[in-house]
């Protein structure tokens, strides 16, 4: 029997991590993180990293292994995989990959673009640019340039918007253009399952997820995490959003349904994502029975 890898997606709060504990115990099998968040051992409750009960149920790959201020990037993350991935199937036909992250299941799939290294006269010019005419004003600019990419990446995130113009403006082509390299090929099959629920149902399990982290403790987790807030981790839905809460910026109520509907706004930009992609078998999470036998019935 081929080597295979279980790939399970979709939008945040959807129900990745309930099938992925079905499915690690069906097959007996570890799960391997996909989220780039939950990477970091300080950011447990915001990025709903797995519960202890689930870690020592199910061993989990990939989940707090890195500190706050520590670089990583989906290169290495491919890299990583794909070395544990050589030890995995070595002894079981399957392995479990499971996440929201949409460069690092990318990575694993499809291997790393190369992307060409932004020349230093370039990425002054652009730093100098953000500072005078801002975010805003960028991010229109990459929507003119470069529409596709502009649907996918992250418009609040300055490092991912100039980033793409960099290559833009130093190239002369679309960012997109880089990211249409040959695929790698991996000496394993691959199937990749989606989820997904109606919208409406999507969006009630984010806002309860959101109620839910705050009663958890997401407000105490962020404030110590004030310290650390440059690092790229920390440039994300939920924190960010506290973070101008302690700076006086919103009310604690303003700040949450902030964090709502930013979660709402970055679920449907993952199911852009992944729905490009035609390898792509989409369920509903409840249908776990016909996961199971598609799974098993993949050639």
């Amino acid at each position: 029997m081929n080597k295979t890898l279980i790939v399970i997606t979709g939008p945040t709060a959807v129900g990745k991590t309930d099938l992925c504990m079905e499915i690690a115990g069906r097959f007996d099998i570890p799960i391997i993180n996909a989220d780039s968040r939950q990477l970091f051992r300080e950011l447990r409750i915001g990025t709903a990293s797995p519960t202890p009960e689930q870690l020592a149920k199910v061993r989990h790959y990939f989940v707090g292994t890195l500190n706050i201020g520590d670089y990583y990037s989906a290169s290495m993350y491919e890299q990583d995989v794909m070395t544990l991935l050589g030890q995995l199937f070595k002894t079981s036909d399957y392995a479990l990959l499971s996440g929201g992250s949409m460069m690092y299941i990318d990575a694993v799939c499809n291997g790393i673009d190369d992307i060409p290294t932004v020349d230093e006269k370039t990425r002054t010019l652009m730093k100098r640019r953000l500072a005078e005419e801002g975010l805003e004003k960028l991010v229109e600019e990459l929507r003119r340039i470069d529409p596709e990419h502009y649907e996918v990446v992250d418009r609040q995130n300055p490092r991912r918007v100039v980033h793409a113009l960099e290559i833009c403006h130093m190239t002369g082509q679309t960012y997109t253009s880089f990211r249409k390299a040959e695929k790698k090929q991996r000496p394993f099959e691959i199937i990749k399952i989606g989820l997904n629920r109606e919208r409406e149902e999507l969006y009630n399990r984010i806002n309860s997820r959101v109620d839910s982290m705050m009663e958890q403790g997401l407000l105490k987790e962020a404030e110590e995490m004030l310290p650390y807030r440059q690092a790229n981790a920390l440039n994300t839905v939920g924190y960010k959003e506290l973070f101008s809460y302690f700076d006086g910026i919103w009310e604690l109520d303003e700040a949450v349904e902030r964090i709502k509907g930013n979660t709402r706004r970055y679920a449907r930009k993952q199911l852009t994502w992944f729905k490009r992609d035609q390898q792509m078998k989409w369920f509903h999470p409840d249908e776990q029975e016909q996961i199971m036998k598609y799974i098993s019935e993949y050639e």
